[in-house]
């Protein structure tokens, strides 16, 4: 059965007795949207952004600045709504799947991904996703999840309080001594002995923002696929990954990665709106999950509910997703944001991200006094790049380079480093000032 929201009311004699707005509502508003303009060299790509000129932007992983693309998408569904928001909600969100602007956000999502519309759970951020993973998951007691000391508090934490709901234990390893000298093999090697018969999570995240190392999640993946291999089904170990500094940095297929659950904040170096994230996963492992907070994205869900029965057949990303109204003018301008990415090429940005955070880097080594903690290899460093001046604070380093007009940040975590992250708002030229402010720093 069909079963839309509209039928359901006007089967239940409370039709609504209007008619929603003419046509297409998506192209509506695209056709009142600025078309995204040419991205073909960085000059042009660098003006999307309204950053102030008065400073040199580079803490841009923390949260984004709108571009023009998706600054003009929100806007256009910001008017819609503003102008008539019963009737933008209704078919926005709960009329046929051709005008559901949820489905054409998970279609451009997945484009990106290299996966699929219906493996798309949209969420509000990386800690959202991560508690909707953890604490969907029939964990028990006497089942085991292995992570890091590495990760950010909102992983450990969404662990911790879903483990005291289900029984299941944590336990958490190093994965290096040193993230500057770590290498593939060792971090592979550390996460295969760990591994025991009651593990069944692995939580790990792509890119730490401590340190800026990124890890070979393929390998991790191969190894754990190895270990599954000589397991039952429901025994095996799924891996779970934090990869909101990954996405929109690395030239990596999300879906074919090998993770079990992607999940994201997409207000980071994707440059989706504030307040939006994602998480992935393939129809196999959505079934595992049992749903948190009631969908308004799930046909099956609302229609058991109006027919008084459960749903049926397996969990899916849909019932994942949470309902309830959002800042639908920012979920939905979602989209903008991933066809930029698309329009600029991953492979571009990947190039263009590690270029610039190579000079940063190469930058750094030449200056005594400084100690870099990101890796120098590509394969292992993404966006981040994180380091210390010998005898001072990271948040003095920090407000000192402020007053010299560069925008640093330092890593909130038990021990912390001062980090420069270069992205695809910044230039070469932005990359030598921050070096020449670090200098004048180290020599105070």
């Amino acid at each position: 059965m069909d079963l839309t929201r509209r039928a359901f009311l006007a089967a239940n004699g409370t039709a609504l007795g209007v008619t929603l707005l003419p046509g297409d509502l998506l192209a509506a508003v695209q056709a009142n949207t600025p078309p995204t303009p040419k991205l073909s060299d960085w000059n042009q790509v660098r003006r999307q952004f309204r950053l102030s000129p008065d400073y040199v932007h580079l803490s841009g992983f923390y949260i984004v600045s709108h571009p023009e693309p998706v600054r003009s998408a929100i806007e256009g569904f910001r008017k819609a709504l503003d102008e008539s928001p019963f009737l933008v909600v209704e078919q926005g969100m709960f009329e046929s799947d051709s005008e559901n602007l949820q489905h054409k956000v998970c279609a451009d999502v997945a484009e990106y991904l290299g996966g699929r519309p219906e493996e798309i759970a949209l969420t509000a951020n990386t800690t959202t996703g991560l508690s909707l993973v953890y604490h969907g998951l029939p964990l028990k007691v006497g089942d085991e999840i292995l992570t890091t000391t590495h990760d950010h508090f909102s992983h450990h934490e969404t662990i911790r309080l879903a483990t005291e709901r289900n029984g299941a234990s944590v336990r958490k390893i190093k994965l290096f001594d040193e993230a500057a000298t770590a290498s593939a093999d060792q971090i592979v090697a550390r996460i295969r002995g760990a591994l025991r018969p009651q593990t069944r999570v692995l939580g790990i995240t792509w890119v730490h923002s401590s340190s800026g190392i990124r890890l070979p999640v393929r390998q991790i993946a191969d190894a754990l696929k190895e270990v599954n291999g000589a397991r039952a089904a429901s025994d095996r170990v799924l891996l779970v990954l934090d990869g909101v500094h990954g996405i929109g940095v690395a030239d990596e297929v999300i879906a074919t990665m090998g993770c079990d659950f992607f999940c994201a904040g997409t207000h980071k170096w994707i440059f989706a709106p504030r307040g939006t994230g994602i998480v992935w996963a393939t129809a196999e492992n959505w079934a595992r999950i049992k749903p948190l907070v009631p969908s308004f994205s799930s046909k099956e869900v609302y229609a058991a509910w109006s027919e008084g029965r459960l749903p049926r057949g397996p969990n899916t990303a849909d019932r994942v997703s949470p309902g309830g109204f959002q800042a639908f003018e920012h979920q939905w301008a979602m989209g903008a944001a991933f066809r930029m990415h698309q329009k600029i090429g991953r492979a571009r940005v990947a190039e263009r991200i590690r270029s610039l955070n190579d000079q940063c880097k190469q930058g750094l080594a030449s200056m005594a006094k400084v100690k870099q903690h990101t890796p120098r290899a590509a394969a292992l460093s993404a966006g981040i790049c994180c380091f210390e001046i010998e005898g001072k604070k990271p948040e003095d380093v920090v407000n000192q380079l402020l007053a010299r007009k560069i925008i640093a940040s330092s890593s909130p975590y038990a021990v912390s480093y001062v980090r420069l992250s270069a992205g695809l708002m910044n230039t070469p030229e932005d990359v030598d000032k921050a070096l020449t402010a670090v200098r004048a720093v180290v020599g105070t």
